[in-house]
């Protein structure tokens, strides 16, 4: 059965992460943001009557009759059926552990640009968001980079990857939250990963992946914008 993902046409956002997880995993699957009335498609599910576990939010992955909501329980279904998570459920949980401080992370990105709430323009909310992103530039950032670091280096199969001695969706979350960082908050986080040459080179073998590449050199891959999670404004940026 073919994969559908649902997301907001036009952006990145938390579907990107499952994206990559399907491109890396070589699965067929229907990008529902790509299709014609995609938003509409995506708002018509959203309010079926007939599902008993409806999502509350996009992304979510329709497969079958299965319908999945929230990126990190989408990622643990991908996961065990496409080995890029253990199979030991120790080692599923770390991975799923791992995903949600990503999610985290990702969280307290979003709210450097939108503070008070979403249903806000940023233009209402700019003098509290000059004062979230300060902080989130002087200490979060560092902070969560530095957890990412240390986790490569305690890796008992080696640092190349975050767990184990192959790729999982963290790995290829995390380069995403790298890629976001680096478009949003240029300046702080190429000084982070100046002083984090693990995290540097996940990264970059991330990019080396077969399939990531060639999804990456595409045309499909949305551009990062300033209607997505990760913005770059400059006066965010100092």
């Amino acid at each position: 059965m073919t994969y559908e993902l649902y997301y907001w046409p036009g952006l990145q956002g938390r579907g990107e992460f499952v994206r990559l997880a399907l491109e890396e995993a070589g699965v067929d699957y229907v990008d529902v943001a790509h299709q014609p009335n995609a938003e509409a498609a995506l708002v018509t599910f959203l309010e079926r009557a007939d599902l008993v576990h409806p999502p509350f939010a996009p992304p979510f992955l329709k497969h079958g009759d299965i319908v999945i909501g929230q990126t990190a329980a989408i990622l643990l279904y991908l996961g065990d059926r496409h080995g890029l998570a253990p199979k030991a459920a120790t080692g599923r949980l770390w991975v799923h552990q791992i995903q949600l401080t990503i999610a985290d992370l990702v969280g307290e990105a979003h709210d450097t640009h939108h503070p008070l709430g979403a249903d806000l323009y940023y233009e209402e909310q700019k003098p509290e968001a000059l004062r979230r992103a300060q902080r989130f530039r002087a200490d979060r950032i560092q902070k969560f980079l530095d957890w990412f670091e240390t986790i490569l280096a305690r890796n008992p199969d080696g640092d190349a990857y975050l767990v184990g001695d192959s790729v999982s969706y963290a790995d290829l979350s995390l380069f995403q939250a790298l890629e976001g960082l680096l478009y949003a908050f240029p300046k702080k986080t190429r000084a982070v990963l100046a002083e984090a040459p693990r995290l540097s080179a996940l990264r970059a073998r991330v990019v080396q992946r077969p399939r990531i590449s060639a999804y990456l050199q595409s045309g499909r891959r949305v551009t990062f914008n300033e209607q997505g999670i990760f913005r770059h404004y400059p006066e965010l940026d100092r």
